[in-house]
């Protein structure tokens, strides 16, 4: 009798042992995710551990998180809650999903850097793709200090940037932007394009700048190698580069859709009707494709453009002075019937 309650005792302890082992395994096993997309947590500078679990719960309908928080007593995770986007699915168990926010495992995203017209419009759209908001990106574009670090000024900066989709993580800040900025130009002007630039007699910076303009003239991608000499043709002759964009610029009016003689006596160094060579820089962040147009410019003897009559966003091309009055009367024309002022 005594060997049977001995028997019947150990079970009894064995099945409490067994459950006290098998309701944390479940609580580690079980999916606490509901939804079924696959989706972003992003736990940002500000977060602790009690909003990740808000977020957790609100985002993604978690279900059951005891599992999760008895890991993060465990692990002290409120004293290292880790920053970043972590892509979460329904698939992930409680233990997996731990680990990976404890760890800091996040996820890369895109980051699509624009082609824009100033610095500042591209700063705000970063600071909506990562964790620093477009002020601290701002902030510190705008530090003379910063630029003068990298080798440039006010003027130059917009050659900085390359128009791109990069792989980052998300909790990026404002200096990992610039430090990711400066490995990407410097891995662009290899020796190639910089042996591409001296031949024809320009820095990577006056390259953007001259990709800048060719860009603001023409939508057209085929037509921009066409652009680029046309415009070299001139810097070599030293003539005017007569660029409509950059009076756009110097007046700081980009709707404008005719550039009439009274815009041409704007006095700033970026109005190229006024002043041969590049302007101080570029007038806008230009794209990559730009670029590379202005590297493998088109050899040939045009010196004149002028819009196409069609409005189609191209050019007629000339060779003298003759054949681009005869090209300018035609868009005139093609203008005023429309009455465009």
């Amino acid at each position: 009798m005594k060997r049977k309650n001995t028997i019947v005792l150990s079970g009894i302890i064995l099945s409490v042992l067994a459950a006290c082992a098998i309701v944390p395994l479940c609580l580690l096993l079980n999916h606490p995710i509901k939804t079924s997309p696959v989706s972003f947590l992003y736990i940002d500078d500000d977060d602790t551990a009690d909003s990740v679990y808000t977020k957790l719960e609100k985002q993604f309908h978690a279900e059951r998180l005891e599992g999760f928080k008895m890991l993060a007593s465990l692990k002290h995770y409120k004293e290292h809650v880790h920053t970043g986007a972590y892509k979460l699915s329904a698939e992930e168990n409680t233990f997996q999903l731990f680990q990976k926010l404890n760890h800091g495992h996040q996820t890369p995203v895109r980051m699509v850097v624009p082609g824009t017209r100033t610095v500042e419009r591209m700063a705000a759209t970063i600071g909506r793709q990562i964790m620093a908001d477009s002020t601290q990106i701002v902030t510190l574009l705008n530090d003379s200090a910063c630029r003068a670090s990298l080798g440039f000024n006010k003027e130059t900066f917009p050659a900085f940037f390359l128009p791109n989709t990069y792989e980052v993580y998300w909790n990026m800040d404002a200096e990992d932007f610039i430090r990711r900025m400066k490995k990407e130009y410097d891995r662009f002007w290899n020796k190639q394009r910089l042996d591409k630039a001296k031949a024809i007699g320009l820095t990577p910076v006056e390259v953007c700048t001259l990709a800048s303009i060719v860009e603001e003239e023409t939508a057209d991608r085929n037509e921009m190698p066409t652009v680029a000499g046309l415009y070299l043709n001139r810097l070599r002759m030293g003539m005017p580069l007569q660029a409509d964009p950059t009076v756009k610029f110097a007046l700081q009016d980009f709707g404008l859709r005719r550039i009439l003689f009274k815009h041409l006596d704007a006095d700033s160094p970026y109005n190229t009707y006024k002043h041969t060579g590049l302007p101080p820089g570029p007038i806008r962040i230009a794209s990559i494709h730009a670029i590379e147009s202005v590297l493998n410019y088109t050899r040939h003897n045009y010196l004149y453009m002028c819009a196409k009559e069609d409005f189609s966003g191209t050019h007629n091309f000339a060779r003298n002075l003759a054949e681009h009055q005869a090209n300018a009367r035609r868009y005139q024309q093609a203008l005023n019937r429309r009455n465009i002022r």
